[in-house]
């Protein structure tokens, strides 16, 4: 199991991120290692030195948009980038047993699971399946937003609003294995958009 002392800072970790994201907008991508030795390393265990908190959208590929290879990202994906027992719980592991230093929640823009907590404020559209509570959780971001009179139309403020609300809560609402590693200053959580056609991540 990986000590603290194996992985790095939350600001270094952070700083791969961006540098990597640069590299992915400039078109000069990060070619990371994915050989057969990798494989047979990774074999014996992970010491991943994110989490990434994303969503299901096909369009968003974390490890391509940051050019982290095998084993250098831990990822929770769902639609709308939110999180229920099982995700919580994976983000949890990923800082208790693999001691990731820093996570990160990422949105994106034009995101279908926000579009549709939008239209469930706006124009109070009912949703079949399960499609209608998964985004329950998301519809307090809109309401948010929509009091929000900033820049950008409604669905883009609550993409940015959601992200911030999951950031509070690993920040401040979360289980003491998630809260005393912050307070430590061994584990950072941030928040962050993709801009689907630039590439590019801005960092809230």
């Amino acid at each position: 199991m990986p000590t603290t002392t194996d992985q790095p800072t939350p600001e270094v970790a952070l700083q791969r991120l961006i540098d990597g994201n640069a590299a992915f907008v400039e078109d000069r991508p990060v070619r990371p290692d994915m050989s057969r030795e990798r494989r047979l390393e990774l074999a014996h265990g992970q010491q991943p030195f994110a989490t990434l908190v994303g969503c299901s959208d096909s369009r968003v590929g974390p490890e391509q948009l940051f050019g982290a290879g095998l084993g250098e990202l831990f990822i929770v994906r769902t639609a709308g980038n939110n999180v229920d027992t099982a995700g919580m719980g994976s983000i949890e592991y990923s800082v208790t047993a693999l001691k990731v230093p820093l996570i990160v929640v990422l949105g994106h823009e034009k995101c279908g699971a926000v579009a549709a907590a939008t239209q469930v404020v706006t124009d109070d559209v009912r949703f079949p399946g399960s499609i209608g509570r998964m985004i329950e959780p998301i519809i307090p971001a809109v309401i948010a937003a929509n009091r929000d009179i900033g820049d950008g139309d409604l669905v883009s403020r609550a993409v940015e609003e959601n992200v911030r609300r999951m950031v509070e809560r690993l920040q401040t609402y979360s289980e003491p294995m998630l809260l005393e590693p912050q307070r430590a200053g061994a584990l950072k959580v941030v928040g962050a958009v993709y801009r689907l056609a630039t590439g590019k991540v801005d960092w809230l």
